[in-house]
């Protein structure tokens, strides 16, 4: 099956988030040294990545936004099947290179490329594939580099703007600035930027009602109008709603760090009670002190996503981003979260943080060994290292040939220690009954129930019944 195509304009990083700024067409054809020329179907396309393949279907090993080379060994029988199934896969464009397979592009390629809407380029024989993807990557370094900068000097004016005496209008319009597009705050109807499109306005009112409801979705994206919208939920089922004619990759970082300043400016309780509980946590050192009562959960999370956003989505200003992942610790019970492994503490008090720290920590392995997006701190002890439906699997499979009756005097058996004669009155049966069943049991599992790890198992399999 072929991967899942990007987006058009940027790809797809995590819960849809663009990885990176992509590398236009026209940089590459105005790159003098490649001397690459356009031949056939768009001459617009947002390059991720460059590919070269002979096979007659590479589709099954592109992720979407490359720009695949080929000397023309993979399109030579079918060029249009060739081709739709680099559309189908949603390739970027396709690279011909002339010589030494073909002296030209075939017709029948570039029919098909402007057939299917795939932009072809010709690769003359002096450039290398290889020096075309250098430049490609030069390219998306310098375009990741300029993103960082704006994304940088965006999130600086955003808190320079809280910080003025009516923050959240002066929030909102720096926003609006820093996406070049409009912004609205609900409920309320604030807004900043210039006006939209009714189109656009109504979808975006839908999205903003959406993440705002209870139980309703963290974010939530849509087109309409000619404008990409996105909502961000807020403390008090407020949200922030975003739309822009066109998307940067930084955009969707701009606007979490928005929605973190709103939460905290617009949230019922007042604004600055995170901020004093760290002041007097600094000043006093003792957590008890600076926080509610809770329960607070500590959270270790490894992702690709922007950590405000995640600290917004769990309701928390309190976080600490460090090289390989972010510590996080919030009085809401977390759930899983898009783009994000999470490991959660049990509920502890605040004078129990550095044991739910450690919680979260052991946790998140779990969850990373496991792959799974979220592990809770499990109980003490063997039990409380395997999953309850991992250990209800492996015991059904353990014990599966086994009758009910096998297993109850298996159970009773063990639970007496061997002895026979205690197992036969607590069952009501007679000993070599007992002595029987226990022995067609180790055939039926091809164990040794003498040896105590064997023992050890049949236990906690037992258990989990």
């Amino acid at each position: 099956m072929p991967a899942a195509p990007r987006d058009p304009e940027y790809g797809n990083g995590p819960a849809g988030e663009p990885l990176t700024p992509p590398v236009l067409l026209a940089s590459l054809l105005a790159d003098r040294e490649l001397g690459l020329r356009h031949l056939a179907g768009p001459a617009a396309a947002g390059v991720h990545g460059v590919h070269a393949s002979e096979m007659p279907d590479p589709s099954p090993y592109l992720l979407g936004g490359e720009l695949l080379l080929t000397a023309g060994a993979g399109p030579a029988e079918d060029p249009d099947g060739y081709v739709a199934r680099l559309a189908g896969a949603g390739a970027a464009a396709l690279g011909f290179g002339v010589a030494p397979v073909h002296e030209e592009v075939p017709a029948a390629l570039a029919e098909a490329c402007a057939r299917h809407g795939l932009p072809l380029l010709e690769v003359p024989p002096r450039t290398p594939f290889s020096a075309v993807a250098r430049a490609v990557g030069r390219l998306t370094a310098e375009a990741r580099t300029r993103e960082l900068r704006r994304t940088t000097e965006a999130q600086q004016a955003l808190a320079a703007a809280a910080a003025r005496p009516d923050p959240v209008p002066a929030v909102l319009a720096r926003l609006a600035a820093s996406l070049g597009g409009s912004v609205a705050l609900w409920p309320g109807g604030r807004t900043a930027g210039p006006e939209l499109p009714a189109p656009a306005r109504e979808a975006l009112s839908a999205l903003l009602a959406r993440v705002g409801r209870e139980g309703g979705p963290a974010t939530a994206t849509d087109r309409a109008g000619g404008h990409h919208l996105a909502a961000y939920a807020l403390a008090g089922r407020a949200a922030l709603g975003t739309a822009t004619p066109a998307r940067a990759p930084g955009d969707h970082t701009v606007a979490s760090v928005a929605a973190v300043l709103l939460t905290l400016l617009t949230a019922e309780r007042p604004a600055g009670a995170e901020a004093a509980a760290l002041t007097r946590l600094l000043l006093d050192g003792d957590p008890a002190a600076a926080l509610t009562a809770g329960p607070w959960y500590a959270v270790h999370a490894r992702g690709t996503g922007d950590p405000q956003a995640l600290a917004a989505a769990l309701g928390t200003v309190l976080l600490d981003p460090h090289e390989g992942g972010v510590r996080l610790l919030t009085d809401r019970q977390p759930g899983a979260q898009p783009g994000w492994r999470l490991g959660v503490s049990a509920p502890a008090a605040p004078d129990a943080l550095a044991a739910a720290d450690a919680q979260a920590g052991r946790a998140l392995q779990r969850a990373e060994a496991a792959r799974t997006p979220l592990a809770r701190h499990a109980e003490a002890g063997f039990a409380g290292l395997v999953g309850p439906a991992e250990a209800r699997a492996h015991a059904e499979a353990l014990l599966g040939p086994l009758s009910p009756a096998l297993r109850e005097t298996l159970r009773a058996w063990l639970a007496h220690h061997g002895s026979w004669d205690r197992t036969a009155a607590a069952l009501g049966i007679h000993r070599n009954t007992v002595r029987q069943r226990v022995a067609r049991c180790a055939v039926l599992l091809e164990r040794d129930v003498d040896d105590p790890d064997v023992r050890m198992e049949l236990w906690f399999a037992l258990r989990q019944e």
